[in-house]
């Protein structure tokens, strides 16, 4: 961001804390729910499959994700101007626009705002913003009762859990889970579980807070420079009666969620629901944009959070990170996401998007990563997921980036320095640098594997450092000739070569 935008964002601000932990040893914990782990993989594989057929669809899928990522870009790269146009165009049309520097500013401000109206409660949409500064929690604090109206999100909260997905944060619940919760907490006395049963239980536990809660909290999909309007897309309906009904409507947004024009949307509204859940178009398509006398709430607040997002955009090869318009195709398409689920990421991002976003929200203010620094190691760069994304982010390229920073804040202390993974590094960049010292490496390691290469012929346990290769795959043994050597004894034997016979 240029100068000009610190008087809107506060630059380089410390994001709200969220418990980071050690991804392989929450992943390894996560893999071992059997009915979590089948329940993840049956979801994701049926939205990617519906997914590639609407795309198919789509002679010009290829241009609209050219477009789509031009436009995010163009906007990064001036967000302070269209930070600027949106606040001036929302505060014409009536609105109240709110610079938070982080999660903590954020909070401040809704229960503020929410405080001065006497609300002991408040219905919320589906929102990744506010689960990020942990909204709901400060909202307990101050004495007003969060209502998740989202299906998915409603039985997160009534079953005291996390979201495991972006789109679908109970993609980790079956039916019957979820009928149980809902007999729980409902205090219902029978409930069906086919998914009629389920949705028309959780109608009739919202439908009165619909109609009697005065105040309203939803995040954003798009915030509109031009017109000062903000986009909400949906699939089920509640974020319509949230936007409507209520006297006071507060909306949350990252300041990257700015788009130029109204027009943007047009390209927008295609990708996003065929890559997020493989619809052709959204069900409930929402902009609102001020106030309208007689007309829906007459009070709008729009909270602009930073929460580490301007650090970001300081970093030019993972600034990309955030043209992310939140539509978890790269989810689901993610062979390490699809068998740990997304709990293992300790994050409200999980999967290949999370592994990026989490570290660098979570940075210090030297430009540390710290928390999460192994949720960039937790990928196979497949690149599966940059070949889904809307919006052509190379998530791939990110991780790599992401992982070098980690190596050089390692390498700048003593036990970084001599540290097992960095001797194991600069050794094997010595045996690299010539094709005589490979070829003495690869020798010296056919005689160091003998004592571990098992009677199936194979190496089915390693010491220390390298036992997390074997604990869930065996490896070959260095092969007794190496293709350099083959291809040696080959060129010698050959006629005319070396002596050899005409």
């Amino acid at each position: 961001m240029t100068p000009a935008s610190e008087d809107l964002i506060a630059i380089g601000s410390v994001p709200v804390e969220w418990p980071q932990g050690d991804f392989p040893a929450a992943a390894r914990e996560s893999m071992e729910n059997a009915q979590t782990r089948k329940n993840v993989r049956h979801a994701t594989g049926v939205v990617s499959a519906k997914r590639a057929k609407v795309v198919a669809e789509m002679p010009d899928w290829q241009q609209l994700r050219d477009a789509g990522s031009a436009i995010r870009q163009h906007a990064l790269d001036h967000l302070d101007e269209y930070l600027l146009q949106f606040e001036a165009t929302c505060t014409a049309a009536g609105g109240h626009v709110h610079r938070a520097a982080d999660g903590e500013d954020a909070n401040r401000i809704a229960v503020e705002i929410e405080r001065g109206h006497q609300a002991t409660e408040v219905i919320k949409i589906k929102s990744m913003t506010t689960e990020e500064i942990r909204l709901n929690e400060a909202l307990e604090a101050a004495g007003i009762h969060p209502v998740e109206t989202d299906l998915a999100e409603l039985i997160i909260q009534l079953g005291n859990d996390k979201p495991s997905h972006i789109i679908a944060p109970a993609l980790h619940k079956n039916r019957h889970q979820v009928r149980e919760i809902f007999i729980r907490e409902m205090k219902l006395t029978e409930l069906g579980n086919t998914p009629e049963d389920l949705t028309a239980a959780a109608r009739r536990y919202l439908r009165e807070k619909f109609l009697r809660v005065k105040i309203g909290v939803s995040g954003a999909n798009f915030l509109v420079a031009d017109t000062g309007g903000v986009c909400i897309v949906e699939s089920e309906g509640n974020g319509r009666m949230c936007l409507t009904l209520p006297d006071v409507l507060i909306a949350f947004a990252g300041i990257e969620k700015v788009i130029p024009r109204f027009q943007d949307l047009e390209v927008f509204l295609q990708t996003l629901p065929r890559s997020a859940t493989a619809e052709r178009m959204n069900p409930y398509n929402s902009v609102w944009t001020g106030i309208h006398p007689g007309e829906g709430p007459q009070e709008f607040h729009v909270i602009l959070l930073d929460n580490g997002r301007s650090a970001i955009l300081h970093d030019a090869e993972a600034k990309q990170t955030l043209k992310c318009i939140r539509c978890a195709a790269c989810l689901n398409t993610c062979p390490v996401y699809r068998q740990t689920g997304g709990h293992a990421y300790a994050s409200v991002y999980s999967g290949p998007i999370g592994a990026i976003l989490t570290p660098q929200l979570h940075q210090s203010k030297e430009g540390k990563l710290d928390d999460g620094d192994s949720l960039p190691y937790a990928s196979s760069l497949c690149g599966a997921c940059y070949e889904v994304c809307p919006v052509k982010i190379n998530i791939p390229e990110v991780l790599i980036h992401l992982r070098s920073r980690v190596v050089e804040r390692d390498q700048e202390t003593f036990a970084g320095k001599f540290g097992a993974w960095n001797i194991g590094m600069q050794a094997a960049a010595v045996a690299f640098v010539s094709g005589d010292r490979l070829e003495l490496a690869q020798r010296l390691g056919r005689l160091g594997q003998l004592p571990f290469v098992a009677q199936s012929g194979f190496i089915e346990h390693l010491p220390l450092m390298l036992s997390g290769w074997t604990q869930s795959r065996d490896l070959a043994p260095l092969p007794k000739q190496s293709f350099r050597e083959w291809w040696s004894e080959r060129e010698k034997s050959r006629p005319g070569k070396n002596g050899g016979s005409a």
